[in-house]
Parts: C-alpha cells; structure tokens; sequence
C-alpha cells in the first residue's frame, strides 16, 4: 500500500508540504517545484506557528473556525497561487499546505482544444505544459518522457494548429477561446 500512495502523492496535480512542530517533513514534486522557484510565503510560516499554538491552548476550533486559504502572485510568475492550509490535530499535530496554481489550461477546455485540433490524449498532456509556461526540459521531466519526445510532438501540435512556435500557438488557442467564449454568450 505504501508504493501505490508513493505513487499517488508523486502525481499528485498540486503541490502539497507537510509540516510538524519543528519543519517540513514531506514535499511532493509540485511543491519542490514551486520551492525551487520561489520563496514559501511568510504568511505561511505565521500562520503555522499560530495553528500550533492554538492546538497548545486547546483554542484550535475557536481560533480557526473555518478554512485557510489565500491567494498570491509572485513577481516571476504569469499565474496566481492559490494555498489552502489544512491541520490535522490528534495525536501528533501536522499542518499541510495545498499549493495550487491557476494557469491558463486550467482556463481553456483542453478538450475541447484536443477534440478541435485532432490532438492526441499525449499532445494535450504537452499542450497542457507548454501553456502554463514549462520548458521542454520540464515538460519532459514531468511526463518521464525524453526531450526529443517533447520536441516531437511539439511539432506534431505546431502542424495540427497551423502555427509555428510557441508564441504562436498561445495567440492561436486564447483567440479561439474568447471567440469560443463569445458563441456561448
């Protein structure tokens, strides 16, 4: 059982940090990518330290009564972050954070996208990181594919769109979105 839920938490489409009292004792992919990227907000940090010492008091459901969640941009990032704090306080307390980030497939109907431009299931996953900013070395370290796989079919995509490169395809695919949005309306 422990290797499926390695598995799981391996996969897992957000980022998620678990803390005890003294640190962090887990990350998952996700997360050490947004940690290399970016400095973990302070708000984090003082709202940890504060869970812990309401769980102290016994002050735990009158001090934080509902959910934790806040949102944050960061000066390099196209995308707002969404982090939703989560506590699990018996018997040895943890406080995990969910780091999700709203990028611009999370936006498009990928497929809808896929079904539109004859995608295959495996262009759409490429599409999908291609979008959100990821370089094809990351494209391929996330699928566990190699780079010239990546480079393959970007190009299949680039021919099925009818668009060069990368800059290209984003015109393409967030214009066929608004107009696709504008029909709906």
């Amino acid at each position: 059982m422990n290797e499926e839920i390695d598995f799981i938490l391996k996969k897992l489409p957000v980022g998620l940090i678990i803390f005890d009292r003294k640190s962090i004792f887990y990350t998952n992919r996700k997360a050490n990518n947004f940690l290399g990227r970016f400095e973990l907000p302070t708000e984090i940090t003082t709202i940890k330290n504060r869970i812990f010492d309401a769980i102290d008091s016994g002050r735990l459901s009158e001090l934080f009564p509902g959910e934790i969640c806040f949102t944050k941009k960061f000066n390099d990032s196209p995308s707002h972050w969404i982090f939703r704090i989560y506590i699990y306080d018996k018997p040895n307390p943890i406080v995990y954070i969910v780091i999700i980030e709203e990028t611009i497939s999370n936006k498009l109907n990928m497929n809808e996208t896929r079904q539109q431009f004859r995608l295959t299931r495996r262009e759409t996953d490429i599409l999908r990181r291609v979008l959100d900013g990821f370089k094809n070395a990351e494209i391929a370290e996330d699928l566990e594919i190699s780079e010239q796989t990546v480079k393959d079919h970007l190009s299949n995509i680039y021919m099925k769109i009818g668009v060069e490169n990368r800059t290209g395809l984003m015109r393409t695919l967030l214009y066929s979105s608004e107009a696709n949005t504008e029909k709906q309306e």
